[in-house]
Parts: C-alpha cells; structure tokens; sequence
C-alpha cells in the first residue's frame, strides 16, 4: 500500500539527507522508510519524523522503493512533501 501512496504523490523528496532536510523544516506529511535498510541509515530520520510526529510507514525492499520513485538503486527513505 505504501509503494502506492509513493508513486501516487505529487512529490516525493528520495533518500535520508532530503527527508531529514524536509523533516527540519515541517514540510513532510509522511515517511516512508525500508526494512531492509541498514539501521544505522535511516535511525536518524526515525527519529526526527517522532519528534516532529510525522506518521512512519514501512516496506519491504529499498529496491522496490527506489524503483516507485523512479530511481535505479534502493531508496532507504523518502517523504512525501506536504501540499
């Protein structure tokens, strides 16, 4: 469900560095992050999407992920902007 939610947004910001940018400056609506992303990768932005009571979704595969988006390597995070 949530590859969908990804691939139907209008835009999706890919990987930890612009999810925490966007988290930061309250834009996001939600996180999407992978299970099989290294712990270490996404922790911070678990963390900050808490802290800002962003909601966190999870999927299996950064694979997957990163195709939704349009991209040819994993993605271990992204947010879906706000409108």
């Amino acid at each position: 469900m949530s590859y969908e939610k990804v691939s139907q947004a209008d835009e999706v910001l890919i990987g930890t560095k612009q999810t925490l940018k966007a988290l930061e400056s309250n834009s996001v609506q939600e996180v999407i992050v992978a299970d099989d992303a290294e712990n270490r990768v996404i922790q911070r932005v678990l963390l900050a999407a808490e802290a800002k009571g962003v909601p966190i979704h999870k999927v299996d595969s950064m694979r997957k992920l990163g195709k939704v988006c349009g991209i040819d390597v994993g993605a271990a995070a992204v947010a879906l902007k706000k409108q």
